[in-house]
């Protein structure tokens, strides 16, 4: 009977340590459920150097969103943004590339706007603001080529 007591216990503990960490790596990675409490719309950018998918997505400095993904369309990056539905983007929103410090990892950094009409799933930010490319600007500055 002991036996089978140390069992069902054993039993129970690993079943909660596993509980555990499925919670923790779905809030510590930032994962989402499917279908989570977001929308996706999409930006275009001339350049999304180092942005990444999984990049956070702010505004104010308070996290928004994620990027989902990044891939060329004709010859510019269109991102795709997955943002909460407790945030209200609007057609004048406009979506910039920064980064954080010197030479942190680059974010997207949202000004909602709110003087035109909201944006739908699936609609596109028109105002874009790429990020700036320190390797291209001390590049320029070596080869002289800085106005």
């Amino acid at each position: 009977m002991e036996k089978a007591k140390l069992e069902m216990v054993v039993g129970v503990f690993v079943f909660v340590g596993i509980l555990c960490l499925a919670y923790l790596s779905i809030k510590l990675g930032k994962l989402e459920m499917i279908g989570g409490d977001v929308y996706e719309v999409e930006a275009q950018f001339n350049s999304a150097s180092g942005l990444k998918s999984g990049s956070t997505i702010e505004i104010a400095g308070v996290e928004v969103g994620r990027v989902r993904g990044i891939t060329l369309t004709q010859d510019r990056a269109m991102v795709k943004l997955a943002v909460n539905k407790t945030v209200k983007l609007y057609t004048d929103t406009i979506a910039s590339i920064k980064t954080r410090g010197i030479i942190g990892e680059k974010f997207l950094a949202l000004s909602p706007g709110g003087g035109g009409d909201p944006l739908k799933p699936g609609d596109t930010i028109r105002d874009t603001e790429s990020g700036l490319d320190l390797e291209e600007l001390v590049s320029q500055y070596v080869h002289g080529k800085v106005n």
